[in-house]
């Protein structure tokens, strides 16, 4: 009921929950042998990074923009002008392959001024009566997603033993932080696509696996996923104050003495 009348008072009004869905088959992803294996020195800066997971991340990013644009086109045929607490779900299909599911509330503006195609927003409706009441309008859910793996070398080995002591795992450190930081760039390329001038973020997940290494024996490669997930905003009115309510003015009510 609060959110339902947060989403009334911005100026909309709920018209129904809206489902989009789509299972992909993920297998090939792009990457072989390991990324140690051409680089000629398997510890350099720029080696960890060489392989390439384009395929991969196409379908990352494909399944997800499926999923929404469906969730979008069934907010159109109830007539909605956008759709506010947008949850994305990633699951394993039963029969084989990956589930990408979203879900959310369409809404309508009660006004004539009517976006040109449907929004789309993780904010609640709390959130996004808040947004709405300072002067922004969100444009679209933006992704960004970064992908690299890094071969577990002969140093990275040493600083990871039982016998190296309280130190930090630098191979470790600059595969994260290079994830983190290509994934923030990619949801900052996103949004700009949509007009925004900037991002709430709502997830930011990190996913490190460990897989055998296929060139160089009994040893390992690390892949992690970086995945950042938000609503673009854009600026609509620059002269307004934040709204909400004003402060009380106070009278004390205590007899003089």
């Amino acid at each position: 009921m609060e959110e339902f009348a947060a989403i009334k008072g911005a100026g909309f009004e709920p018209v129904g929950q809206v489902l989009g869905t789509a299972v992909h088959t993920i297998a090939y992803t792009g990457v072989w042998g390991c990324p140690g294996a051409w680089s000629g020195d398997a510890g350099g800066p720029s080696s960890p990074w060489s392989s390439s997971f384009v395929p991969l991340l196409r379908t990352l990013y494909a399944a997800r923009r499926l999923a929404l644009s469906r969730a979008v086109a069934e907010c159109a045929a109830l007539a909605g002008d956008g759709v506010v607490g947008v949850r994305l779900r990633i699951t394993q299909f039963p029969a084989g392959g990956v589930e990408f599911t979203v879900r959310g509330t369409a809404v309508r503006a009660r006004s004539r001024i009517r976006p040109r195609r449907p929004f789309t927003s993780h904010l609640s409706g709390q959130d996004f009566a808040k947004l709405i009441g300072t002067g922004w309008v969100p444009a679209g859910l933006a992704f960004g997603i970064a992908l690299a793996t890094r071969h577990d070398d002969w140093r990275t080995s040493r600083t990871i033993s039982w016998t190296a002591g309280n130190q930090e795992v630098d191979g470790y450190t600059r595969l994260i932080g290079h994830v983190r930081r290509e994934a923030r760039n990619q949801l900052a390329l996103d949004a700009r696509k949509q007009g925004g001038d900037g991002v709430v973020v709502d997830v930011m997940d990190l996913e490190v696996r460990e897989r055998a290494c296929t060139t160089y024996g009994d040893t390992h490669d690390l892949d992690a996923e970086a995945v950042l997930v938000g609503t673009s905003v854009v600026r609509f009115d620059r002269s307004r104050r934040p709204a909400g309510p004003r402060p009380l003015t106070i009278m004390r009510l205590e007899r003089d003495r």
